[in-house]
C-alpha cells in the first residue's frame, strides 16, 4: 500500500494571465512546490496531469467554433494547446519531484487526470495499479472543474482520496463549493 500525489493542471493558461487564468492559480502553484519540498519522501509517485490540446479543430467541441463565444461550460477558449506556451507547467511549480507526466485532451475535452496517459502511454489507473498506490493526495485547477473530475475518476477506480487544503483553487466559489460537496459525497477526504 503506498501513496500518490496527483497534481492536476497547473499550467499557464490556467494561472492569473492565462486564457482561462483562475485567481489564486499562482499561490497554489507555489503551496505545492512547498509541499513537494517537505514531503515528497511520502509518496510513491508523484504525477503531474496537463491538459494538451491539438492546435487545429475544436478538440472534440471542447474549443468554441471559430467565429462563436465559448459558454464556459461545454466550450471554451483554446487553452493549453500542445507545445504552447499555454501547456507549460505554470512558473512557480517545480516539477523536479514529478515522477510522471500525464497528457490528457489530445483532440478531445478530457476533464480528468485518469483520461490522460503517462509519456509511454499508460493510463494513470494503470500506472498507480502498478506502483501499489491505494491512496492519492489531490492538488490542482480548478476545484471546480478538472480537479472535480480527477477526484470522483479516483474514487471510481477504487482509490481513497484526500483533497489536500489550500493547495486547490477553483474558478467561481459557488461552483467550488459545489464541487466539494460532491467530492465529499463520493467519499473523498475533503477538508473545510
Amino acid at each position: 500500500m503506498a501513496d500518490a500525489l496527483v497534481v492536476v493542471d497547473v499550467q499557464t493558461d490556467f494561472v492569473e494571465g492565462g486564457s482561462l487564468g483562475v485567481e489564486g492559480g499562482h499561490e497554489v502553484a507555489r503551496r505545492i512546490t512547498e509541499h513537494l519540498a517537505a514531503h515528497r519522501d511520502d509518496y510513491a509517485a508523484v504525477v503531474a496531469s496537463r491538459d494538451w490540446h491539438e492546435p487545429h479543430g475544436t478538440n472534440g467541441g471542447h474549443f468554441a467554433q471559430p467565429g462563436t463565444e465559448p459558454d464556459f461550460v461545454t466550450t471554451w477558449p483554446a487553452h493549453c494547446v500542445s507545445g504552447g506556451p499555454g501547456a507549460a507547467y505554470a512558473d512557480g511549480f517545480d516539477t523536479s519531484a514529478v515522477t510522471h507526466h500525464v497528457r490528457k485532451g489530445r483532440g478531445s475535452a478530457a476533464y480528468s487526470a485518469f483520461e490522460g496517459t503517462t509519456e509511454d502511454g499508460r493510463p494513470l489507473a494503470a500506472l498507480l495499479r502498478d506502483l501499489g498506490v491505494t491512496h492519492l493526495d489531490v492538488t490542482g485547477i480548478a476545484t471546480d472543474h478538472c480537479v472535480r473530475a480527477t477526484v470522483l475518476d479516483a474514487r471510481r477506480e477504487g482509490f481513497s482520496v484526500r483533497l489536500l487544503p489550500g493547495m486547490h483553487v477553483g474558478v467561481a466559489p459557488a461552483t467550488s463549493e459545489r464541487a466539494l460537496a460532491e467530492m465529499a459525497a463520493a467519499g473523498a477526504e475533503v477538508a473545510p
